[in-house]
């Protein structure tokens, strides 16, 4: 049996960034995820959303060694734009932004490809010589004792670790080994990820044009063969998204460039469309014995404001504060009902606060669209409510 500091399941993104968290913070890190990472962006199967790193994202990446990786590749985001189209005709009739000046002299984040933060973060990995990770090995059993858990893996390897930390996904074997139950939401909405060039630059500004279904975002990319380029996620109702993930590309085009108001002029399809459905997830706790559950293992929310991978990270760093804080207690009881104390309220406010924002988003009725521009409007020009909703985004408590 090999011991461990700390196994963490799951080898996405948030899965990656915490093994590469504890592994430069000097504990021993065995990273498993039955799923290998693609990390190229045109591979078939490789995820094209992209993240949005908030600012305080920004300090716990250097902590860990990689925003010096990341930097060279990260498109900075210095406005957050809010557009309400929800007239007769898709076109703009409420629009206000959201400067990053109005806070600091930092940026509101960083938008990064997430296959490039796979690629990047292994790399990361590689230079921690107390660091392994696993590719296309999962966990299959989990067996807990007050002073360590045993992990069998999908290879019949066995682990004893001092603390096990979930980081593996919405449907996450160890939350399920643990018997933590959690609280789903499903809206009846998919989203689609993509790619795009356009005319027009994006100028560093990311867009959220809400008309009806959810919300149509642009997020900004580096040039793509000579264009400016953006990400989109373009949330729908299920059919509607289906025919679209299924609609031929000059009409998908046509589509997009309409639900855009033509913001950013013609837009043309730069990759492949991947769809998901949007769910809200919440665990009931966010720990068992000798089990820390982060990322989505813990909370899962609709793809709105960029908060999904910020809360992740926003777990991490409590984590780690407290993991340094009481090397001798790792993954003690006190440890953990520490760990759940400081994030769990955060969590359900945020959970269903984002849920709010979605059912507005996808309001379809004309009166119910009136009352998001009217409600858009108001708040703006609150200048302590608009500072209070943007510390609020970047993930200020």
């Amino acid at each position: 049996m090999r011991d461990t500091d700390i196994l963490i399941s799951g080898g996405g993104i948030a899965g990656l960034t915490a093994a590469a968290a504890f592994g430069s913070a000097g504990f021993d890190v065995i990273c498993v995820d039955p799923t290998a990472p693609i990390t190229e962006r045109d591979t078939e199967g490789s995820d094209l959303r992209t993240t949005a790193l908030l600012q305080p994202a920004h300090a716990l990446l250097d902590r860990c060694g990689l925003w010096e990786r990341l930097k060279p590749y990260a498109t900075p985001l210095r406005i957050m734009r809010i557009i309400d189209a929800g007239g007769t005709q898709p076109e703009p009739r409420v629009t206000r932004e959201f400067s990053s000046a109005d806070l600091s002299d930092d940026q509101f984040g960083w938008n990064l490809p997430n296959w490039l933060l796979r690629r990047e973060l292994l790399a990361r990995l590689a230079d921690l010589a107390n660091v392994e990770f696993r590719p296309s090995i999962g966990t299959a059993q989990l067996f807990t004792r007050t002073e360590s858990a045993r992990i069998t893996l999908s290879d019949g390897a066995r682990v004893r670790a001092r603390l096990v930390i979930a980081a593996d996904g919405r449907d996450s074997p160890m939350r399920q080994a643990a018997g933590i139950r959690v609280h789903t939401t499903r809206y009846g909405q998919k989203a689609l990820a993509f790619a795009v060039t356009h005319p027009k630059p994006h100028e560093n500004i990311s867009t959220e044009i809400h008309r009806s279904g959810g919300p149509f975002t642009f997020v900004p990319l580096p040039d793509y063969q000579g264009k400016p380029s953006s990400a989109v996620i373009w949330m729908e109702r299920g059919p509607r998204a289906r025919d679209l993930f299924e609609m031929e590309t000059n009409a998908f085009e046509a589509a997009m460039a309409e639900r855009s108001c033509h913001l950013l002029g013609p837009l043309t399809l730069a990759s492949r469309r991947t769809i998901w459905p949007i769910i809200s997830q919440r665990a009931e706790t966010m720990s068992g014995e000798r089990l820390a559950l982060m990322a989505e293992a813990a909370h899962v929310v609709p793809p709105i404001g960029a908060q999904g991978l910020n809360m992740s990270l926003a777990d991490l760093r409590c984590l780690l504060d407290l993991a340094e804080a009481r090397r001798d207690g790792l993954g003690d009881q006190q440890m953990l009902d520490a760990y759940h104390r400081a994030r769990m309220n955060n969590i359900k406010l945020r959970v269903q606060g984002i849920d709010l924002l979605n059912r507005v988003s996808m309001a379809g009725a004309r009166p119910m669209r009136d009352a998001r521009a009217l409600s858009l409007n108001a708040l703006y020009a609150l200048p302590a409510i608009r500072r209070m909703l943007m510390q609020m985004g970047l993930g200020a408590r």
